[in-house]
């Protein structure tokens, strides 16, 4: 099993930036590390990925805009998210995937508003 802790989430205006951290209780690279959203009303979905290869996916409203990285000495994967809109407004989770194996963090809220 593996634990995931978010940070970095807040209030932002549009157009600013912001690094989400996700910081695994064990190794990241044995895991499909990916970042969700849910946004009030809406179904979760999936923002970025990486695999334990080091491929990366991202949404196409993100693409160009964020950027998802890692540090494996520090068991962390992070979400750069620049040029923020207000439709990015939503709470963000980690995610680790192993085969059928599936932790989630416990959130964090990013707002883009003015």
């Amino acid at each position: 099993q593996v634990q995931l802790v978010e940070s970095g989430g807040g209030l932002v205006q549009p157009g600013g930036s912001l690094r989400l951290s996700c910081e695994a209780s064990r190794s990241i690279f044995i895991y499909t590390m990916g970042w969700y959203r849910q946004a009030p009303g809406k179904q979760r979905e999936l923002v970025a990925a990486i695999t334990s290869g080091g491929r990366t996916n991202y949404a196409d409203s993100v693409k160009g805009r964020f950027t998802l990285s890692r540090d494996g000495a520090k068991n962390t994967v992070y979400l750069q998210m620049n040029s923020l809109k207000p439709e990015d407004t939503a709470v963000y989770y980690c995610n680790a995937k192993l085969d059928g194996y599936n932790a989630w963090g416990q959130g964090t809220q990013v707002t883009v508003s003015s």
